[in-house]
């Protein structure tokens, strides 16, 4: 058989093909953002990476460089951001923990317990002032549904009555209200610090008339009051808005004029992701805590981490309700307790309905409906957790994976949570028994239990993908190229979940500059109407009609 000689390239044709892949390749890397100048550069980092650039921002990051502005956001820490603390020093509530949330603006059901005489009432002055001023709308509001309770069982003449009661009720509140008006007049001429002295001996319904709704001499009467005073002056009137109104106006300051805003976009999108509703009861209390402690301190550190704090989150155990999650064959549900040493006694069985009752008194609790598994077992938390915070719907896990999750995390639940408690970890209430969470063997360990499987599920390639596909959603484009997100994923995996070294591998990606990622995001109303402020240097002094303008637009926050 014949073979075929060899073909050999003269030499300086092979040069002549090296250097001609050399030059091809280098002109190749210089058009990677061929439409995307140094100007535009700084335009799309302030878009993407802030809530949009103020007067000057794009003239100093195209000057310095928009590599070395992304870098330094990378490390908040080391920004200084002096302008917004001073901007957010009067919200007291945003550098409380929750305890002291619920201790100075109480809730209806410290107000409860205090009525039913399980709690006394405080004895600061100031404290006592606004719980006796929501003791008597407490009052009231039992008093009318007392009456609409006799209304609907007695006689036609005690029905007659019953409206009787509640115009009462109306024209008192009226009377309050115009007594406390006229008095308003006198006080306006005091001095601040005087005038609050006069108003905390106005009788506990005078004050609270005082301050409700909307009115000139209300805010005639806050003005050049201090911050701490013009608090307690809006909580003798409703402690619990206090604190949300507080909220909403830290996170629209925040947004609007930190130094940081990498890490604002950052604690917006993991908000976003580990979301916790306003709307939930403890929830109104928990959430300042949660964003402050829970989601901003993690928003550019690793991703394991994140999702441990979240997982123990007095704010997402009560949101998803596993802090009343109790296993089946727990000590708990089978009525066993420690007695001294390794002694065990029976004490009756488990009742979960009873034990939120004792630890969270709310609304009555609807009757148990017969048939329905009475073991206390919940999965809200198990689904959510591989659905939305780490797997994603089409991760790969199945029902039972749900269930196995779900028996994992009985025992984590909240320390006194009416009082603002924090997280506990509970042995009775634990299932005992190995666990099988997608096809790994989880040992018993407790509460270590929990932690093996948010480190299962945050290094899974499925949660890897996941994730990084929703930063690019965020930051790319509305259908990010499958490239840019698997190889986010793999930085992903990589690095061990660190969401600093992903957010770098978007922003040197072509994918990130290319010409038609350049302003080709629409901006949520949050975003649109933040960027809004800072694009035209705005004074925000008071955050409240922002707030809103963005509930007029559907998108009232948290």
């Amino acid at each position: 058989m014949r073979r075929t000689p060899k073909r050999f390239l003269p030499p300086a044709v092979c040069v002549a093909l090296v250097l001609a892949f050399a030059v091809a390749a280098i002109g190749k890397k210089k058009s990677a953002f061929p439409a995307v100048n140094e100007h535009q550069r700084a335009v799309h980092v302030l878009n993407r990476f802030a809530f949009g650039p103020r007067p000057g921002d794009v003239d100093r990051v195209t000057a310095t460089g928009a590599d070395k502005w992304f870098e330094q956001q990378l490390r908040p820490d080391q920004i200084d951001d002096s302008g917004l603390e001073a901007r957010l020093a009067p919200l007291r509530t945003l550098r409380m923990d929750t305890r002291a949330i619920v201790e100075n603006f109480p809730p209806p059901q410290v107000l409860k317990a205090i009525a039913d005489g399980r709690e006394p009432m405080p004895r600061d002055p100031v404290k006592r002032a606004i719980y006796e001023a929501q003791m008597v709308r407490y009052q009231e509001k039992q008093d009318l549904k007392q009456t609409a309770a006799n209304a609907s069982s007695s006689q036609s003449d005690s029905a007659a009555q019953a409206p009787t009661d509640a115009n009462d009720a109306t024209a008192h509140r009226r009377e309050s209200k115009l007594y406390a008006d006229l008095k308003a007049e006198d006080r306006l001429n005091l001095p601040p610090d005087q005038r609050m002295k006069e108003i905390l001996k106005m009788p506990p319904d005078e004050e609270r008339a005082l301050f409700a709704g909307k009115s000139e001499q209300k805010d005639a009467l806050l003005q050049s009051m201090t911050p701490e005073q013009r608090e307690t002056a809006m909580a003798l009137a409703n402690p619990q808005q206090v604190v949300t109104s507080e909220l909403l106006q830290g996170k629209l300051l925040r947004d609007t004029y930190s130094e940081r805003q990498l890490e604002a976009v950052m604690t917006d999108f993991w908000f976003n992701h580990f979301n916790v509703f306003i709307g939930k009861g403890a929830d109104r209390y928990m959430l300042t805590s949660y964003e402050r402690d829970v989601i901003r301190p993690h928003a550019l550190g690793k991703f394991e981490d994140l999702l441990v704090a979240t997982a123990k989150s007095p704010a997402m155990l009560f949101y998803l309700d596993n802090w009343l999650s109790v296993g089946p064959d727990s000590d708990a549900a089978r009525g066993i307790r420690r007695q001294g040493g390794n002694r065990w006694v029976q004490s009756g069985a488990f009742d979960p309905h009873d034990f939120r009752r004792r630890n969270w008194p709310a609304r009555p609790m609807a009757a148990k409906p017969k048939g329905k598994n009475r073991n206390g077992l919940n999965e809200n938390y198990g689904r959510e957790l591989m659905e939305l915070h780490t797997l994603g719907v089409n991760g790969g896990y199945t029902q039972k994976d749900v269930t196995e999750v779900a028996r994992v995390f009985t025992g984590w639940t909240l320390r006194e949570p009416r009082k603002g408690g924090d997280f506990s970890f509970e042995e009775r209430l634990h299932e005992p028994g190995m666990k099988l969470v997608l096809g790994k063997k989880i040992k018993e360990n407790g509460e270590n239990e929990g932690v093996e499987v948010l480190r299962l599920l945050a290094r899974h390639p499925s949660t890897a993908k996941f994730i990084c596909t929703k930063l690019a959603l965020r930051f790319v484009s509305d259908t990010p190229p499958q490239a840019l997100v698997d190889h986010m994923a793999e930085t992903f995996l990589k690095k061990d979940g660190d969401i600093r070294e992903v957010l770098r591998t978007m922003y040197k990606s072509p994918e990130f500059w290319a010409p038609e990622t350049y302003r080709a995001k629409v901006k949520t109303p949050l975003e649109f109407v933040v960027s809004a402020l800072r694009t035209t240097s705005a004074d925000v002094q008071n955050p409240q009609p922002v707030l809103g303008a963005l509930q007029n637009m559907g998108m009232p926050l948290y």
